[in-house]
């Protein structure tokens, strides 16, 4: 529950420090006291839009803070420890700093986040109802959410929602892969062209340097043929002179010396190793000779192939030997546009799939809700007839819409329907209801539906507008009975409502020629019955009204 409020420089307020108490509060004062100025400032503290009018006037910035109470609240414990914000002692303060640029800063339990952690905290501690919660009760939207808040099938919505988000999320998949399908189709024909082209080539990996190796050999056979026979002629076969001969002649001669002189011995060695090298070397030549094929046929399929190679390499604008990995990143992709289609196939079953899962959780959803729509409908025609519309009838329409209109909540339409008087057939609110109606109707659904939820704060701001006496009587009591189960604060203007709060909180505004100020303080049970009196008669207190104001307290 909300323990402490304080506030510094908020619109009219320099500085007020409020400590709440569990039950029900109403908050009283003079009209344009600022009644509601303690709720706009706590809207502010957990999350609602700032700006730089939220300053007080000359101030340099507004900073107001919330102490909440921790006691059995596990959903907020545990959203604390999730985001590395543990509470100390069982509780957990929320801090908002305006500047007076407009900036803003938030703080848990004296952390720094991100505004949109507020937001998602602050549902969790606190449940403001407005003082036009009324107006925006004639809204479809807010009909379902109010039907589904009395239910309280939480889980059930959430499994609607992700069978629901699966299926959108498949359908734009599908819905992308139909608009690129020209476009693949016209790519995967020229790829198909390419490959095929590239197949029959079938070049392989290191093919071409070997072509362009082989290709220089034959183009100049003659010339090796003739420098090798030369250079073994020259080695070995020269009658006259040739190197293995001239080796051997000075290796005679050392070999002579070297039986003088050992000295030699190496010289001899040496010139045995060089005989040996010249006649392989000769050797190899004639073998290599010999190995020479002037082939003018295989020099021109070499010629063909290159030329071939290097067209293919200049069409697809890649070095000659890239080819082999070119082709075989063209087959893959030609594989991933062809295995496109059949995504498109798998994707198209998985969104029948999805589909008939969403149908399925939203007609199970649908029956539930059928279920709380009686409920609710029974409940809220009691609830009204106490508060002075004694023949009024409620029911909730509950219509599946089937395929025509699936969205995020489910396939219904829910419509609240009402009867003032008899034999009138229940019609929308907006055309039945009137004003006084509408707010007594609303009051009887935030009080139902606000029973169902596990916030422990309930504010209500002002929403008994347009009620009055014996009526207003009732909705007092109805908003104490709330207050014995969560802690719940009220703004009226009514004495009936004020009566029955478990304390009161009195706003007061003070002006003089250069600045106004707005207080809040706890009333004492004398301060309490003047404030009554106020309300019931005006500025003018007399005997009659405080009497009336104590038995107004009495009753309650």
């Amino acid at each position: 529950m909300l323990q402490q409020l304080t506030i510094n420089n908020f619109a009219i307020v320099s500085h007020t420090d409020v400590e709440l108490k569990s039950g029900m509060t109403t908050i009283t004062g003079e009209t344009g006291a600022g009644k509601s100025i303690a709720i706009d400032a706590l809207g502010l503290c957990l999350g609602d839009r700032a700006d730089a009018s939220a300053v007080r006037p000359g101030a340099k910035k507004s900073d107001i803070s919330a102490r909440f109470g921790l006691t059995k609240n596990t959903a907020v414990h545990e959203w604390l420890e999730q985001h590395d914000l543990d509470a100390d002692d069982n509780e957990c303060i929320i801090r908002r700093v305006i500047s007076a640029e407009g900036r803003s800063r938030s703080y848990i339990n004296g952390q720094p986040v991100p505004l949109q952690q507020l937001k998602q905290l602050a549902p969790m501690l606190v449940s403001i109802h407005g003082q036009h919660a009324h107006q925006t009760l004639l809204k479809s939207d807010q009909q379902r959410l109010l039907l589904d808040r009395f239910a309280g099938h939480h889980s059930k919505l959430d499994t609607v929602a992700a069978s629901y988000q699966l299926w959108k999320k498949l359908g734009k998949q599908i819905h992308t892969l139909l608009e690129s399908q020209l476009q693949r189709e016209s790519r995967r024909q020229l790829l198909q062209y390419q490959v095929d082209e590239l197949d029959q080539f079938a070049l392989e990996e290191g093919e071409y340097e070997q072509i362009e190796q082989d290709h220089k050999r034959l183009f100049n056979g003659q010339s090796l043929l003739d420098g090798a026979n030369n250079a073994a002629h020259l080695l070995s076969e020269d009658e006259q002179v040739n190197a293995c001969q001239l080796v051997r002649q000075v290796l005679n001669q050392i070999i002579e010396l070297s039986e003088t002189d050992q000295k030699l011995a190496p010289v001899v060695s040496l010139l045995n190793d060089a005989q040996i090298q010249l006649e392989e070397a000769s050797h190899e030549l004639n073998a290599y000779s010999e190995s020479i094929e002037l082939d003018p046929s295989q020099l021109q399929q070499l010629d063909e192939r290159l030329s071939a190679a290097l067209q293919l390499a200049r069409k697809h604008q890649v070095n000659p030997n890239h080819l082999p990995q070119q082709h075989k990143e063209l087959v893959e992709e030609l594989a991933e546009l062809t295995g496109a289609d059949d995504q498109l196939e798998a994707l198209q079953q998985e969104q029948q799939i999805a589909w008939q899962e969403y149908c399925d959780e939203s007609d199970v959803l649908h029956q539930l809700r059928l279920t709380a729509a009686a409920q609710l409908s029974e409940q809220v025609t009691l609830a009204i007839r106490e508060l002075n519309m004694p023949k009024g009838l409620f029911s909730v329409e509950c219509v599946s819409l089937k395929n025509d209109k699936a969205a995020v909540h489910g396939r219904d339409e829910i419509q609240f329907l009402v009867s003032t008087n008899p034999g009138q057939q229940p019609q929308p609110l907006s055309k039945v209801a009137s004003g006084g109606e509408l707010s007594r109707i609303s009051l009887a659904l935030q009080v139902l539906t606000s029973n169902q939820q596990a916030t422990p704060t309930l504010i209500f701001d002002e929403v008994d507008v347009g009620i009055s006496g014996q009526t207003a009587a009732i909705v007092g009591k109805l908003l104490r009975k709330l207050g014995e189960e969560c802690q719940v604060m009220c703004v009226t203007h009514l004495p009936q409502v004020a009566a029955c709060g478990h304390q009161q909180l009195n706003v007061a505004k003070f002006s003089d020629d250069e600045m106004t100020d707005t207080n809040i303080h706890w009333l004492a049970d004398d301060q309490r019955i003047n404030e009554l009196a106020r309300m019931l008669g005006g500025d003018t207190i007399t005997e009659h009204t405080r009497a009336n104001a104590q038995e107004l307290l009495l009753t309650a």
